[in-house]
């Protein structure tokens, strides 16, 4: 999740980022297609190419993520593809766009498949090359809270003080953890299967980078501890799936399940400037995480 606002006429409409970097790619723009308007704009092509404009100044990020495509395909995990015969990422005004090869019509992973994907990835050996980042839970969390003016200033400076709290017992539990290649922001929707048959597949591919593997577990098992938005049978097959390991049974699990938490309430506090109705979820998110209301938490989805 990405908390960037940019002037449009600084960072170049969309649209327009996308015409002209089809123009340098070779891709014809005729049928584009909105699929997504995020921190990341998706459009659906003509002969099934998928193009995804970054943030102004991204392109490192973009990089990448195309690296990480054709690293996790080189190692067997199935993975969204980058295209191959066109130059990546291709860079229009600050704006980097990149070429993916368009999925066939797919469902999002159930628990069970979301663990034993998971299970494959974080079983790959630490590579030398690429050299991926050390991924940071933190990343953009005190911007989006100082940007946040939606909320009162004790609420922001209440969060300021949990973020700090948070990183200081992050950075103790997480010293001695084993690391490995994680996906980053691994729920449901960014793992799919294919209806016409197939395994699992990891999409959206801008956090990869090395870390503890809690990192990738917690989101769904917060959906389970905190939302109960899982069975308890869906919850095993989960564990199960992975190899056995549940991560409620671990000491650190409450520091970063509220990490997460409090990342989810960073990205719709960033939508509140424009949006009421972000603005009354991001109230309502933080009485959650104050203890103001019990669990379990409903939180609309944004």
């Amino acid at each position: 999740m990405s908390d960037v606002h940019t002037s449009p006429v600084l960072s170049g409409d969309p649209r327009d980022v996308l015409t002209v970097a089809a123009g340098k790619a070779g891709v014809p723009t005729a049928e584009a297609t909105l699929i997504r308007d995020g921190a990341n704009v998706t459009y659906e092509m003509a002969g099934g190419v998928v193009a995804r404009v970054g943030p102004p100044g991204s392109q490192p990020a973009a990089a990448r993520q195309i690296q990480a495509s054709r690293w996790l395909a080189d190692a067997g995990i199935a993975v969204v593809r980058a295209v191959d015969d066109i130059d990546q990422p291709t860079v229009a005004r600050t704006r980097p766009v990149t070429w993916w090869v368009q999925l066939p019509e797919h469902r999002h992973a159930t628990p069970a498949e979301l663990g034993a994907a998971l299970g494959r990835l974080h079983a790959l050996a630490v590579p030398e090359s690429p050299s991926f980042p050390v991924v940071n839970p933190f990343e953009g969390l005190r911007e989006s809270i100082d940007g946040g003016t939606a909320l009162s200033e004790d609420d922001r400076g209440w969060l300021r003080d949990l973020a700090k709290r948070l990183h200081d017992e992050y950075s103790t539990l997480t010293t001695s953890r084993p690391r490995c290649v994680i996906h980053g922001d691994a729920w449901q929707g960014n793992v799919v299967v294919p209806r016409a048959g197939g395994g699992p597949v990891l999409l959206d591919l801008d956090h990869v980078g090395i870390g503890p593997r809690e990192w990738d577990l917690v989101s769904l098992t917060v959906d389970y501890t905190d939302f109960a938005r899982l069975t308890d049978s869906d919850y095993q097959a989960f564990v199960d799936a992975y190899g056995g390991y549940d991560m409620t049974t671990w000491s650190g699990y409450r520091t970063l399940a509220t990490i997460r938490e409090l990342r989810w309430t960073a990205f719709v506090l960033g939508k509140a400037k424009t949006s009421p109705e972000a603005a009354r979820q991001v109230r309502h998110r933080v009485a959650c995480l104050r203890g103001e209301i019990e669990r379990p938490w409903t939180w609309s989805a944004f």
